[in-house]
């Protein structure tokens, strides 16, 4: 269905390609001809197979892995498992040799190597993918055919002609892989039920796979809790750093509100609020908390996600920042069960390589997005004609803001005073007419309850002295 939408732009940007358009530069007065090049795609990971072709629904759902990576089903918790990472590591690393710490065989795979699109498109070629749905097949129960085919379509943005020789195509999103990290992190931590993957299933694969026997169950499901297991005083000290946090405005949205103590848990977080926490708070509340070699690898992955997210990097931190984040992984595969390794965990190994290639991760990831989307569902009032509704408020908005750079006296998207405005009134906004003087500037904000307040000799002869010297009604008995 959505390549019916994306029908349109391939069109268009053939047309760029190939022919450019016409267009008029307002500095030389001149018109020429302009050619454009879309450099890769946003979205998010259903996104991303949904617009690659990649099946990323399988064992191999990594697209920067491809065929190189290694498949793993857990048998009791009925997941694909993405773990392996020590082949990130250095030859000569001494965890290759570790089998009981991690899946129970030595490690001797190199790093795989991403793909380039000329690969991409030689591994499509023999792929035979008829869209819709077979009429024959409607209403019955479908048969699997022998082995899965990783490419599920042939990507349409392969219609372009310099589409197979960009480096990168398609953007892995930092946001979403951050969030479904911390999501994991923070539910195992605090036992969500249903949502930790810390659970009878998790133990009961350590036992197939013969790793961390610490840790197994007994014959009646009974099994003793991991050392990242908080107990009811520690998840109370963890839960209440966070309820009292206090974080200047605009910086995130009240996270205390998201930290419920009664039932013990944290619910709605948001994106953004997930990065925050990741990047600036969760390794302090959990400093006191947790063994050190919890707390350790767990700052560890914040401080990677701090790094990889600032505005500037240079090429030698990223080097580090791989081999950081691929120890990190290591050192998490030594203290969390295999269920905790979706594949958007794994995927954080490729994020190094995607910022030497795009950049820094803020001109690329979904935030923007996100909140251009939220805005458009907001213009949505006939539900009927959602697309009609989003261009009539769109064409408003853009005249509404246009004119009003035109107006005076009129409050405007351009004057309006912003939401906390600790800035001083002058004396023209008080009034001519106003008897307040500008040594008493209206600055900061009021909050909470007013309290009275009686002032001592000692604080009343310092405003008297503070008057005499400052207000301009005394200039001429000052001179």
């Amino acid at each position: 269905m959505i390549l019916i939408y994306i029908y349109s732009l391939i069109k268009e940007l053939r047309e760029l390609w190939y022919d450019g358009v016409p267009t008029f530069d307002a500095s030389s007065k001149d018109t020429f001809t302009m050619r454009a090049v879309l450099l890769w795609t946003i979205s998010d990971f259903p996104g991303l197979g949904n617009l690659s072709g990649w099946n990323i629904y399988t064992g191999l759902a990594c697209p920067s892995c491809n065929y190189d990576a290694k498949e793993l089903r857990l048998r009791h918790g009925k997941k694909n498992c993405y773990m392996g990472h020590r082949r990130f590591l250095p030859e000569d690393h001494t965890f290759r040799k570790d089998k009981q710490q991690f899946d129970g065989f030595i490690e001797t795979r190199a790093s795989p190597i991403t793909p380039s699109g000329s690969v991409s498109l030689q591994q499509i070629q023999n792929v035979d993918v008829t869209l819709g749905k077979k009429i024959d097949a409607v209403g019955k129960k479908r048969r699997r055919e022998d082995g899965i085919n990783q490419w599920r379509k042939r990507s349409i943005f392969l219609e372009l002609p310099y589409w197979k020789h960009l480096l990168l195509r398609h953007n892995l999103d930092l946001m979403h892989i951050e969030k479904n990290v911390f999501d994991n992190l923070i539910f195992t931590l605090v036992d969500d039920k249903g949502k930790s993957k810390d659970n009878l299933n998790a133990r009961k694969d350590f036992e197939e796979l013969g790793i961390r026997n610490e840790l197994w169950c007994d014959k009646n499901g009974k099994y003793l809790p991991a050392c990242y297991t908080m107990t009811t005083h520690e998840k109370d000290i963890f839960l209440n750093i966070l309820k009292n946090v206090k974080l200047p405005d605009g910086y995130s949205s009240n996270i205390s509100r998201c930290v419920d103590m009664n039932q013990r848990k944290m619910v709605g977080l948001k994106s953004h609020d997930c990065h925050i926490l990741m990047c600036q708070l969760l390794s302090i509340a959990l400093r006191k908390v947790l063994p050190r070699e919890v707390s350790f690898v767990i700052t560890e992955l914040c401080l990677f996600f701090r790094e990889i997210s600032s505005k500037v990097l240079d090429i030698k931190d990223v080097d580090k920042l791989q081999e950081h984040i691929a120890l990190t992984l290591c050192h998490l595969e030594m203290v969390f069960p295999p269920s905790f390794f979706t594949v958007m965990v794994h995927l954080t190994v490729h994020l190094t390589e995607e910022v030497k290639l795009g950049g820094p991760v803020h001109f690329r990831w979904m935030y923007p997005v996100e909140r251009i989307l939220g805005r458009f569902k907001s213009y949505v009032r006939n539900r009927a004609q959602p697309e009609g509704s989003i261009c009539q408020q769109y064409v408003a908005d853009e005249c509404i803001t246009f004119c009003s750079m035109y107006l005076e006296g009129v409050e405007t998207r351009f004057n309006r005073v912003g939401r906390v405005d600790d800035q001083h009134m002058a004396q023209h906004e008080l009034g001519s007419d106003s008897h307040i003087p500008l040594i008493f500037p209206s600055l900061g904000k009021s909050v909470g309850t007013s309290v009275l307040a009686t002032l001592s000799p000692f604080e009343r002869q310092q405003a008297h002295r503070y008057i005499l010297v400052n207000s301009s009604f005394l200039d001429d008995y000052r001179e």
